[in-house]
């Protein structure tokens, strides 16, 4: 486990800020898994996006790709290095940035209705917290 008395140091408050990102990334991508693979057309008109066969084929792929997301955050959820900090967080980040732009992209070209933006809200934030992260000096 964590020693969350002592957060003293730089590198203790990352280590505890990936953990509780590791978290809620894991949870966030274990729902959204369990929504593409198993409530495709639900996931679909949350959006406004015509269901078709292709939609959901690919919706329950991505389900996969997120259930893969979801057991990633939680076995790295506790780890103390900074190499495996800094690659997880880069690629939470890079993900994220994606997800917003495309969400945002989508919806000016009226392709999704305005409930996406919710998750863009969400995709922002985790970009910014995974973001602070990977800008914090460790001295």
């Amino acid at each position: 486990g964590m020693d969350y008395q002592s957060l003293d140091t730089p590198s203790q408050r990352i280590n505890l800020s990936f953990h509780a990102l590791a978290i809620v990334t894991c949870m966030a991508a274990l729902l959204l898994g369990a929504g593409w693979l198993f409530a495709g057309r639900l996931m679909l008109k949350r959006w406004g996006i015509e269901q078709s066969v292709g939609a959901l084929l690919v919706g329950r792929r991505i389900g996969a790709v997120y259930l893969g997301v979801a057991l990633l955050c939680f076995l790295v959820r506790s780890t103390t290095s900074a190499e495996l900090i800094t690659s997880v967080s880069l690629f939470a980040a890079l993900v994220n940035a994606l997800l917003a732009g495309l969400g945002v992209y989508e919806y000016r070209a009226r392709r999704a209705g305005p409930a996406i933006l919710v998750s863009v809200a969400v995709e922002v934030l985790l970009l910014l917290g995974f973001g602070t992260l990977l800008l914090t000096p460790l001295s």
